[in-house]
Parts: structure tokens; sequence; C-alpha cells
């Protein structure tokens, strides 16, 4: 190529692509509290070996983040610490009818491994591991960073493994 020459449109196509998947600049009308699709930097894959059964989870994408207020928390006997996340505005395609029938319209998010294991069908997935994140409880405003999967023995949309919570 010459110095003053264009540069070639499928360049230029790949470089736009590539500055609006990285998330360096927001698409207009895109509210500010749409999922955020970001790189596996905020999305340790190494709870992923924690996940029991990960075989059910059908994953969507690996890593996203989302933000919303905490409404329901319980333990579940596998391990895991189960919460409801309100969505805030702007990020209700995230949501799969049995989220809406089942769960009140709300995401599920689980921790892996922050609890007793009490299923035996659980083996050893939480051996030796204690997850360091931090449980939230109802009404804490939050941000999550996890792998947005379809729980395929519920139908539901979910974040699983959570793998970075912030509040907001």
């Amino acid at each position: 190529m010459r110095p003053n020459s264009p540069v070639p449109p499928l360049i230029l196509l790949v470089t736009i692509y590539v500055i609006l998947a990285s998330g360096f600049i927001t698409r207009p009308g895109r509210a500010a509290s749409q999922p955020i699709f970001t790189d596996t930097a905020e999305c340790d894959q190494q709870f992923w070996d924690r996940t029991y059964n990960p075989s059910r989870l059908q994953v969507i994408q690996r890593c996203i983040s989302v933000t919303g207020t905490v409404e329901e928390v319980g333990a579940n006997s596998d391990g895991d610490y189960h919460m409801l996340l309100r969505l805030e505005t702007g990020q209700e395609n995230l949501l799969k009818r049995k989220n809406m029938k089942n769960k009140k319209g709300r995401l599920v998010l689980e921790i892996v491994c922050a609890n007793p294991v009490q299923e035996k069908k659980v083996g050893t997935t939480c051996n030796g591991f204690s997850n360091p994140l931090p449980l939230p409880k109802i009404g804490d405003r939050i941000k999550v960073w996890g792998s947005y999967v379809i729980d395929t023995n519920n139908g539901w949309a979910e974040i699983h493994p959570v793998t970075k919570i912030l509040p907001i």
C-alpha cells in the first residue's frame, strides 16, 4: 500500500468490529445497564472445575456481566449458593420463559462450592475448595460476572458459575 492510500474496506470493517466487540465504544441507544459481554479476564474459567455436572449447562456466553438487586438467597444441597437477581432495566432479554414463570422474572445466579455439599452425587467436586467470593444478601445491589447459561434440567437462564461479584 502507498502511504496515502485508503484503508482496504475489509481491514476497516474488521477493525470496527473488534473495537465494538471489545466494549471500548458503546453502541448508540444502548442503555448503560444492559449486559456487557466481556473478555474472559473477569471470568476465571477454573470455577468450571468446581461446577457439579457441567454438561447440564448450555453455555450461551462464556463471560458476561449483569447488574441488579438480590431478591432471594439460599443454600443448594449441591453446595452452591443460589440467588435470584432482579435485573436492572435493559437486561430483560437475558430472561427465558422459565425465568418468568418459575423464578418470578428473575435471573438465577449460582456461586459454586459456597456451602457444605449434602448430595452424594456431587462427588469430590468441591473437595478442598472454599469459594472466596462474597455471599450477597437480600437487598444488595451488585454487579456479577460469570458464564451465561441455560440450565437444561430446568430451562431457565443463569449466571453459573459466578466468577466475580462487586457491590454497587
